[in-house]
């Protein structure tokens, strides 16, 4: 059982890689995004709460998502090992999600962490912007999130790399040399008796 975060910035092919590596691992990628929508959609409490935090303009509070991110973690598919994707993004977040691992007597065995040259990645999305008429995605904006992304990252890798559980991963090239590069970090991590093995034919 694996219990992994994938951590990269905005156009680093993020969602790409983490549907590659719960797939060669048999464990399920858990993105927070996709929580929230689960949430909104079926109006379940945690979702309405949320919800009015959104429809208001502010951001949704720590407790809300951390509740959200329990929930996830106690279904069933969850309990042989998870991915998660964009969740924690705060030191609180973090020691949150310790307590519910803790709760079982588990613990991360990894954090991934893509990485890529700024400039590289706002070029990369102008492009998908313009190839699918998303207009309002200017040089600008992407160069936000991108500052956001750093802001809010920061603090929560710095804290696992002092765990020693955070491996950075060259992000560009091709889904199928980001993938291998993945795959050399987690047998590097987590040794050959875990080793991450190739399915399917190489990705262009």
């Amino acid at each position: 059982m694996i219990r992994m975060l994938l951590i990269g910035p905005p156009g680093a092919g993020k969602g790409t890689q983490a549907s590659i590596i719960a797939e060669r691992f048999g464990i399920v990628p858990i993105s927070t995004g996709e929580i929230f929508r689960q949430n909104v959609s079926s109006k379940s409490p945690l979702g309405l709460e949320a919800e009015s935090y959104i429809r208001a303009g502010r951001f949704v509070p720590d407790a809300v998502t951390n509740s959200m991110v329990r929930d996830r973690l106690a279904n069933p598919d969850a309990q042989n090992g998870f991915l998660l994707d964009g969740y924690p993004r705060t030191v609180g977040q973090v020691n949150f999600l310790d307590e519910i691992l803790k709760e079982d007597g588990h613990e991360l065995d990894l954090v991934l962490q893509l990485t890529a040259d700024t400039e590289k990645l706002v070029q990369r999305l102008l492009k998908r912007a313009e190839s699918e008429g998303r207009m309002d995605d200017t040089a600008e904006i992407i160069r936000h999130r991108m500052a956001l992304y750093f802001a809010q990252t920061t603090a929560v890798t710095s804290l696992y790399s002092e765990r020693g559980i955070l491996s950075m991963v060259e992000g560009m090239g091709s889904v199928f040399d980001v993938s291998q590069r993945i795959s050399t970090a987690v047998d590097v991590a987590l040794g050959s008796s875990r080793h991450f093995y190739t399915v399917g034919e190489p990705c262009s």
